[in-house]
């Protein structure tokens, strides 16, 4: 049942599910879409999540009762116009699968490393929220052959780049930052760029399969040691 109540002073928090699933990102980001070209600058941020979008809004130019009104027209017809490009856009990332846990996550899951290679580069992922550092995007749904939790112990340090598992997600650290997750691999390709125009190539419901490669071809396109 979709709920629709307010988040603070000025956010209205909307619940589209209990559970996500595949098609559902798109189809909250198509509706972020479309409450931002009718709102204007009432609306000052949206925020998708894998079942919800958090709306932050102007007290200046919008009331509350009048942005949950807004919402629930946009909404009785909701997901009529949210199911165009139901497949979201694919990215190929490529990477050299070379992560220092490869061999533990291989372990502990039963598996042999290029099993854990070959499940993890075998299906696409839904970019199901961007957060936590500019340009992390959460992905899944990670095969259940590979989900692990969080490692007891998070890295102070994971290079940008750095492509790792948790839980039933996978993701790519856009920068070198803290991180808990199980790293298996490397890519070259920037994720997050704040002189590029979007920062980010991946938006909500977009979906990324990567893409197996050698340490030669990962450093002939710039990736670092």
């Amino acid at each position: 049942m979709i709920r629709v109540e307010p988040f603070g002073a000025q956010a209205l928090l909307i619940t589209l599910a209990e559970q996500p699933d595949d098609a559902l990102p798109l189809r909250i980001a198509r509706l972020a879409e479309r409450l931002r070209s009718e709102l204007g600058p009432a609306l000052t941020d949206c925020v998708p999540g894998w079942t919800t979008l958090l709306l932050h809004y102007d007290l200046l130019r919008i009331d509350l009762p009048q942005l949950q009104r807004r919402v629930q027209a946009a909404l009785s017809d909701w997901p009529g116009d949210a199911t165009v490009e139901a497949a979201g856009r694919l990215h190929e990332i490529a990477v050299w699968y070379a992560g220092e846990d490869l061999d533990d996550v291989a372990r502990l899951c039963g598996l042999k490393p290029a099993q854990v290679i070959e499940l993890h580069a075998s299906c696409d992922y839904r970019v199901g929220a961007i957060g936590f550092a500019p340009g992390f995007a959460y992905l899944g749904e990670l095969d259940e052959c590979l989900a692990l939790p969080r490692r007891a112990t998070p890295r102070t340090r994971v290079p940008a780049g750095s492509l790792a598992i948790a839980e039933r997600q996978t993701a790519v650290y856009p920068q070198a930052s803290p991180g808990g997750w199980h790293l298996l691999g490397r890519t070259a390709q920037r994720l997050f760029d704040p002189r590029r125009e979007p920062p980010c190539p991946l938006a909500v419901g977009d979906r990324v399969r990567f893409v197996p490669i050698d340490e030669a071809a990962y450093r002939a396109a710039g990736g670092e040691p």
